[in-house]
């Protein structure tokens, strides 16, 4: 009984840390976008949004505690640069900015509709800044508070979706495959991989101080906890695609994400489930922003030895998240996708490498040449999202195998992690 007790408490705890109340947006939009191939498109979202996050909690279990443990199964030097990248995502250049864009648009705009988008930021990062500057119990309580709100009312919303459709017909087609990639995209927008190999290790310490100290036991509730989470971020995420999908929301290239998902719960709840979920989410994303910030700040006054003091990381990145929260979800969401593009498909290969072969080869070389695979062709990519276009490169590219899905970097990895082997192999046998 105690062990189904505490696979339940890691496992909601797992699915919380996932569940970015940012990430409401993406699944009514792909929805939406999928219409009547709605499922392909939660099986494309399902792979990068749900399942490689759980990939990621058991790399970092089968390398040890921490992102640290897994990046040094390449290079400590490897591993604090990636390090860098992923807290600057999940950081200041995307996840921050973006809770606070969201709260405005969903949270305080539909109440206050003549609210300024600057005193919407101000406003926000100064109660950031305030509980996360000496974090407070304060955030514990509305957490605690917050999640089984927020989960009643999504569940309901989606239950009434399916049992009384707001749109059962369709005016728009997507080929299966288009649906898919859609879904497998923007899935890319959760940023829960990133966030999964920096935040496993909370559930980790939390396992251990339930007494799973045996690194047996200590993998086996980790892993039960983080099916748990896949499970309840796959009812939710399905659900929301669905309610997308039969939303009747006319179409358009300039459908906001925001406006779609209260339109949704308008239809379905009325005047007042729009109030609740708007302030559901707002407090969501507050104590989201704060969870981070303190992740942020804890990293690099770590990294930077305390010469770089916490309270001073907090105030910079709370300063930075303010300014780009002004030009609101929809901007934000466009300028991530060249950077998580470029991060995103190197995280992946990492986890999906050591996972594979990490009980069976220990050399870091094969897996330092799988990064340089991805790496390289992912710098291509980047470079072209900036209209820096490198004479032939591109054209090999999408001419690569899964290509057309999205999975350009799966042969380039492949044949670097075989080419370091090999060399691996030949300076062992010397």
């Amino acid at each position: 009984m105690k062990k189904i007790k505490d696979i339940t408490t890691l496992g909601f705890a797992l699915f919380a840390m996932f569940f970015g109340a940012g990430n409401l947006l993406l699944p009514p939009f792909i929805g939406l976008n999928a219409a009547d191939q709605w499922d392909w498109a939660i099986i494309g979202f399902g792979l990068t949004g749900i399942l490689l996050p759980l990939l990621g909690v058991l790399s970092i279990i089968n390398s040890g505690e921490s992102f640290k443990d897994l990046g040094n199964r390449t290079h400590p030097y490897i591993a604090t640069i990636l390090g860098i990248i992923i807290m600057l995502g999940i950081g200041p250049l995307i996840a921050i900015p973006r809770t606070a864009a969201t709260t405005f648009e969903v949270g305080l705009l539909p109440a206050f509709q003549n609210l300024s988008p600057i005193w919407g930021s101000i406003l926000f990062f100064a109660v950031t800044f305030i509980l996360s500057i000496r974090p407070s119990k304060v955030v514990n309580v509305i957490g605690n508070f917050l999640t089984p709100l927020l989960l009643i009312l999504l569940i309901g919303m989606i239950i009434m979706g399916i049992l009384f459709p707001l749109s059962p017909n369709t005016a728009h087609q997507m080929e299966s495959m288009q649906a898919f990639k859609l879904g497998f995209i923007e899935g890319y927008q959760t940023l829960d991989v990133l966030a999964s190999v920096i935040f496993s290790s909370i559930i980790i310490a939390a396992a251990k101080a339930k007494g799973y100290e045996k690194l047996k036991d200590k993998n086996r509730i980790v892993t039960s906890a983080g099916c748990l989470a896949t499970f309840c971020l796959l009812l939710i995420y399905g659900g929301l695609v669905f309610l997308g999908a039969k939303s009747g929301y006319p179409l358009s290239p300039d459908v906001k994400r925001a406006e779609l998902l209260l339109f949704i719960s308008h239809k379905i709840f009325g005047s007042y489930g729009v109030l609740a979920i708007s302030v559901s989410i707002a407090l969501a994303c507050l104590t989201t922003a704060i969870a981070l910030t303190c992740a942020v700040g804890t990293f690099f006054s770590q990294l930077f030895n305390n010469r770089i003091t916490y309270e001073w990381i907090v105030i910079i990145c709370c300063l930075f998240s303010a300014v780009l929260a002004i030009t609101g979800v929809e901007y934000i969401i466009q300028i991530a996708y060249p950077f998580l593009a470029f991060i995103y498909p190197i995280v992946i290969t990492l986890v999906l490498y050591v996972l594979i072969f990490g009980r069976l080869i220990k050399s870091r070389l094969p897996y330092i040449g799988a990064l340089a695979g991805t790496t390289l062709v992912s710098t291509i990519y980047l470079l072209a999202g900036f209209e820096i276009h490198i004479k032939g490169a591109e054209n090999i590219l999408a001419s690569i195998p899964l290509a057309t899905y999205e999975l350009w970097w799966v042969i380039p990895s492949i044949v670097g992690f075989l080419l370091f082997l090999l060399l691996d192999k030949l300076k062992v046998s010397r």
